[in-house]
């Protein structure tokens, strides 16, 4: 199992000076410190670093423009591969052109080290650009189609429902041939169920969701890829799970670190920002189910260290960390997306962290893999004798 990152560049609220300085002095910090913390990653062997694309959030995802921090990063670092986590395809979003133009760009630049994720977001960002929700799927995947056409071909031109398109060259072409594996982020039994029906690679996440409930939906996953028929031309079979990760030299540590404030702060945040701007956007069946849980969040009304009990985040010594890692592996993980920058901790507990997990916890991975695959062609000579 590999060990990858994903950021948000985060601005944490409340700030330090009335608007607008507040805003922007933390906006500058959380930019120069991720683009630092990335590059100490790629330097101590992590696979894969997920830049999201949000629009409008508060205090988290300040990253609206992730191609322009994908293309800043494939310059200054070497191994690490560069993920679109992920960019938002319908229509109303963007036009397909200029989604086949960025990710190809920073594929090129890169010299191939992209992975494209593709998304279509939650209703507080589709209605400010005028996303027809209902058939925003539908979409998604047209314009994933449409991009790929416009890679594979000299001159795409489309006359469908949702585009009128005239015969153009889209340029540049991807360094990948034919071009970076896809992956679909997805948070449902039905949504992973489709990734798997589609080839695509499973982006999903743990942060609550106890692991048996993961492992549930990774067997699912996993079932619809047994059928699948590939939306593009590159079939992806693989799972990404995100989760907050904080690795320290002791738990005494965690404090000096503002490791339980800054989970707290993300948890309370994310509930305070559902209850904002997407509660009443849902459909009335739903918010009856999410409200309770998202008030009693939001109050701050549970206890912070039963996430840490139930391995729904990843925290502790690198011993610690070792163990719940491989816990995630066996329930079907090939890739944790590690959230390492969050909430109020220092920037320096940060860099700790990533150099603690790349000195100590994927060497051990590697080592754990190495084994398994002996002792898998061990059993295949065996069983061939």
């Amino acid at each position: 199992m590999e060990l990858g990152l994903l950021y948000e560049f985060e601005a944490p609220q409340p700030w330090a000076k009335p608007h607008p300085w507040g805003q922007r002095e933390a906006e500058r910090k959380g930019y120069h410190d991720a683009i630092e913390q990335i590059v100490l990653a790629d330097q101590k062997g992590f696979s894969t670093v997920w830049c999201v694309e949000h629009h409008f959030r508060e205090g988290r995802s300040h990253m609206p423009c992730s191609e322009a921090v994908l293309g800043a990063l494939s310059q200054i670092t070497k191994d690490i591969r560069l993920g679109f986590g992920v960019t938002l395809m319908p229509h109303e979003f963007i036009h397909p052109a200029r989604v086949a133009e960025k990710v190809a760009t920073v594929d090129v630049l890169s010299r191939g080290r992209v992975e494209w994720g593709i998304g279509r977001s939650t209703p507080m960002e589709q209605t400010a650009f005028g996303v027809d929700i209902q058939r925003s799927k539908e979409k998604m995947l047209a314009a994933a189609r449409t991009v790929v056409g416009m890679w594979e071909k000299e001159y795409y031109s489309e006359d469908s429902e949702f585009l009128k398109f005239p015969p153009r060259m889209v340029t540049p072409k991807p360094w990948q041939d034919p071009h970076p594996p896809v992956w679909l982020a997805a948070s449902s039994h039905e949504s992973a169920r489709f990734a798997g029906e589609n080839g695509l690679g499973l982006l999903c996440f743990s942060i609550m969701t106890p692991l048996d409930k993961l492992a549930e939906i990774l067997a699912v996953y996993k079932e619809g890829q047994s059928r699948a028929k590939p939306l593009t031309g590159v079939h992806t079979n693989k799972v990404g799970t995100y989760t907050l990760v904080h690795c320290a030299r002791s738990r005494a540590d965690f404090e000096a670190n503002k490791l339980w404030e800054s989970m707290w702060w993300w948890y309370t945040t994310v509930a305070e920002f559902l209850l904002k701007w997407e509660l009443n956007l849902l459909p009335p069946e739903a918010q009856d189910k999410a409200f309770p849980l998202l008030k009693k969040q939001a109050d701050g009304d549970f206890d912070i260290t039963q996430f840490d009990k139930e391995d729904m985040v990843i925290v502790g010594t690198p011993e610690e960390c070792l163990t719940k890692f491989l816990r995630y592996e066996e329930a079907g993980v090939d890739q944790v997306l590690c959230y390492v920058n969050f909430g109020h901790l220092t920037h320096e507990a940060v860099r700790e962290s990533i150099g603690l997990l790349g000195d100590y916890v994927i060497p051990e991975l590697k080592k754990a893999g190495a084994s398994r695959m002996a002792r898998s062609l061990e059993a295949s000579v065996q069983a061939a004798k």
